[in-house]
């Protein structure tokens, strides 16, 4: 059997994939967030200009689009394969007791990922292709200019932030990602090995910790435009 696929169905190497395409998904949302927070900057022009020099990255920003895409569909599979042959080789008599003594963010692994996923096409759907019919306020966001003829990012999440059911529906999302990171963080670096007994309570306690400040982040942008504090 060729190494590649030998590695891809062994246990320990799906825990692999698991754990590294978690790795750059993480690495993905940390960055997406700290270009979103430049909301805060008190002007258009910071966000803007991130907004341009993303544009500006042309066919190698799809690269890298197609490439988040390639990562978060095979952590959604080889995370479904090991649960479904964590459950085939479990005895019966035994799941009750692994589910009492789980908490509920390991528990709820995969359905909170399964609705991140949802929330992610929403997501794209709403800001970065731009359906009109998506952003429940029915105006085509493509149309959103600055002064300098820059697409206006800073007025399209005022926009799409203005519907209290978008944003209410992007705070939960974000609420499941944060869930989904609170066990997450701590299983990938335990899978790459970075769990012995100095580092282990560091992800322990540190990963739940930057789990709801990444929350706090996402949620605080839907929330400001609503109360007004970004208009």
């Amino acid at each position: 059997m060729n190494p590649l696929l030998r590695f891809c169905s062994s246990s320990i190497g799906r825990k692999w994939i698991v754990a590294l395409t978690g790795l750059v998904l993480f690495g993905f949302v940390i960055g997406h967030l700290i270009g979103n927070l430049q909301v805060f900057l008190g002007s258009s022009e910071p966000i803007n200009r991130y907004g341009a020099f993303l544009q500006g990255l042309g066919e190698l920003l799809w690269v890298i689009r197609l490439g988040l895409l390639a990562m978060l569909v095979l952590h959604i599979v080889f995370t479904i394969k090991l649960r479904a042959e964590n459950r085939a080789a479990r005895p019966v008599n035994y799941a009750v007791t692994e589910r009492r003594a789980s908490p509920p963010a390991a528990r709820w692994m995969l359905l909170s990922g399964l609705m991140v996923l949802s929330f992610i096409i929403f997501h794209l759907l709403h800001f970065t292709v731009q359906v009109p019919a998506v952003n429940m306020i029915g105006q085509n966001f493509e149309t959103l200019h600055d002064s300098q003829g820059r697409h206006d990012v800073y007025r399209m999440m005022i926009l799409g932030f203005s519907n209290p059911v978008a944003s209410a529906f992007y705070v939960v999302a974000v609420a499941l990602l944060a869930l989904h990171l609170n066990h997450g963080i701590m299983s990938m670096f335990q899978t790459l090995g970075l769990n012995s007994a100095k580092v282990r309570p560091l992800w322990e306690k540190g990963g739940p910790t930057l789990a709801w400040l990444i929350f706090l982040g996402y949620a605080s942008i839907p929330v400001a435009v609503l109360t007004g504090i970004v208009k």
